[in-house]
C-alpha cells in the first residue's frame, strides 16, 4: 500500500510526526566515542559483555547472548532448543514475519495459530485444540496427523508489548513435552503476573531494531536460565570455534555476534529504559483518555495480569461506526504529515509461507483489517500528540 508518506518506519523525516523512532539522548555518544578512540569496534569488547549483563539483570535471566538482530536471535534460539528440519513449530500468525522466517531457516515448518479476541495475542486455546485433535503420539513423539511431521516447539509472540497468557501455554507445553521459545522482541520491560517477559519459557529473544523501545541500530539478544542453551548459542553465533588460536571448527557456525559499537549504544539505551517505559505509559494514557468516547474506535485492551511496555499504540477502526475504514484514515493522516501503519498481514496469508499447513485464522484477519498504530515515539511531545488526536477526531465521519 502506498501513501504520501512512503518511507522507512523508524527513520525521522522532517516535518512528519513519525510512528516510532529512536531517541538518542543519554551516554550513547560518549560510549561509542570510547569504542572509536580505543579501536574496540568489532565483535569483541567490554560493551558487548556489559550490554549482555544489563539485559540479563534487567529481565532477571541467568544468561544472555547478544546477536546481530532479533531474527537471528530467534533462529539461534530454535536451533539450541532442538528444532530440526521437517519439525513443526506453533507460532503466532498475527506478527511480523521474522519468527516464521526463522523457523524456515532451521528447515522446520510453522503452524500458524490465530490471535485471541480479548488482548490480540497468541490464542492458547486454539493451540490446545490443534494439539489435542490434529496431533497424535507416534513412537513417543507428537506428530501432526495430516503432515506426519514432529511437533517440536511453541513460539508465542508478545505483540505490541502486551504479553501472551503464558500460564496455560506453559501447562500445554509441559503436557505435550514441547519447548517454549518466547518472541519478546517487542516486549522488553513488559510483565506477566509480575514476572518479566522473556523469563517465562525455556529461552527468549529480544530485538533492538530502530523502532523498538530501545535500539542499537540493529541487534538482538537471547536470554535463558539454561546454561547449556547459553553456551551453545554463544558457540554457534561466534562461528563455532573449537580452538580460536588454531582456527579449528567441528561444526558449521554463524557470524551472528553483535559489535562493540552496538553494545555501547545498548548500554546507554538500557540506562534509560525505565524512563522510556514511563513515557510510553504516559502516551498511552493520553490517547486512551482522548479516544475513550469516540464512536468507532476500540482501544487496545490490557489484561489485569499484564504490564505492557506499550511499545506501539494501536487502535481498531470500525468502518461503520467511525465512518471510514482504517486504510482511508491512514491516508488522510499521511496527508496531514502523520505516520501510522496497520498491523502485519497475518502470516497464514503470506505467499512467502504458502507451504505451511493451511489454517483458518479469522480473528487475526479482522484485527489486521481494522488496525492502525499511531505515533508513540518516546520523544513524542504533548503538542504533537494533541495534533494527532485532533486529526483523528476531525476525520471521523459518523453515519447520520
Amino acid at each position: 500500500m502506498s501513501s504520501s508518506l512512503d518511507y522507512e518506519p523508524g527513520a525521522p523525516v522532517e516535518g512528519v510526526i513519525p510512528l516510532s523512532v529512536p531517541v538518542i539522548r543519554g551516554s550513547e555518544w560518549a560510549y561509542v566515542k570510547e569504542c572509536l578512540d580505543t579501536g574496540w569496534v568489532s565483535s569483541v569488547g567490554k560493551y558487548v559483555d556489559h550490554f549482555e549483563e544489563s539485559v540479563r539483570d534487567f529481565v532477571g535471566a541467568k544468561y544472555a547472548v547478544a546477536v546481530v538482530n532479533g531474527t537471528e536471535a530467534l533462529h539461534m534460539a530454535l536451533l539450541v532448543a532442538g528444532v530440526q528440519p521437517d519439525d513443526e513449530v506453533l507460532v503466532s500468525t498475527l506478527t511480523f514475519i521474522a519468527p516464521a522466517n526463522a523457523i524456515r531457516y532451521t528447515g522446520a515448518y510453522p503452524i500458524f495459530i490465530d490471535a485471541e479476541p480479548d488482548y490480540w495475542q497468541f490464542d492458547v486455546q486454539k493451540a490446545a485444540d490443534f494439539l489435542e485433535h490434529e496431533c497424535s503420539l507416534q513412537n513417543g513423539e507428537l506428530r501432526n496427523k495430516s503432515t506426519g511431521r514432529r511437533v517440536r516447539a511453541i513460539l508465542p509472540v508478545h505483540i505490541l508489548g502486551h504479553p501472551v497468557d503464558m500460564n496455560p501455554l506453559l501447562e500445554l507445553a509441559k503436557r505435550y513435552q514441547l519447548m517454549v521459545i518466547e518472541d519478546a522482541t517487542e516486549a522488553l520491560g513488559s510483565k506477566y503476573n509480575g514476572r518479566m517477559v522473556g523469563t517465562l519459557g525455556h529461552i527468549a529473544c529480544f530485538s533492538f531494531n530502530g523502532n523498538k523501545i530501545i535500539t542499537t541500530g540493529g541487534g538482538g539478544m537471547i536470554v535463558t536460565d539454561n546454561q547449556a542453551f547459553a553456551k551453545r548459542a554463544k558457540y554457534l553465533t561466534t562461528q563455532a570455534k573449537d580452538d580460536s588460536l588454531e582456527y579449528i571448527h567441528h561444526e558449521v557456525g554463524y557470524n551472528y555476534r553483535l559489535t562493540n559499537i552496538q553494545g555501547a549504544m545498548g548500554v546507554a539505551q538500557m540506562e534509560q529504559l525505565p524512563d522510556y517505559i514511563e513515557c510510553k505509559n504516559h502516551i498511552t494514557a493520553r490517547y486512551n483518555e482522548a479516544f475513550k468516547e469516540v464512536s468507532g474506535i476500540t482501544l487496545m485492551p490490557e489484561a489485569e495480569w499484564a504490564e505492557s511496555n506499550h511499545w506501539l499504540y494501536t487502535i481498531l477502526i470500525d468502518e461503520v461506526a467511525y465512518g471510514i475504514d482504517s486504510r482511508t484514515l491512514l491516508r488522510k493522516l499521511a496527508d496531514a504529515k502523520i505516520q501510522t501503519r496497520p498491523l502485519w498481514q497475518p502470516l497464514h496469508l503470506s505467499k512467502a509461507h504458502h507451504d505451511a499447513p493451511e489454517r483458518d485464522n479469522p480473528v487475526a484477519e479482522r484485527l489486521c483489517r481494522m488496525s492502525l498504530s499511531l505515533p508513540c515515539s518516546v520523544n513524542l511531545t504533548s503538542e504533537q500528540q494533541d495534533y494527532v488526536i485532533s486529526k483523528i477526531i476531525e476525520f471521523q465521519e459518523p453515519p447520520d
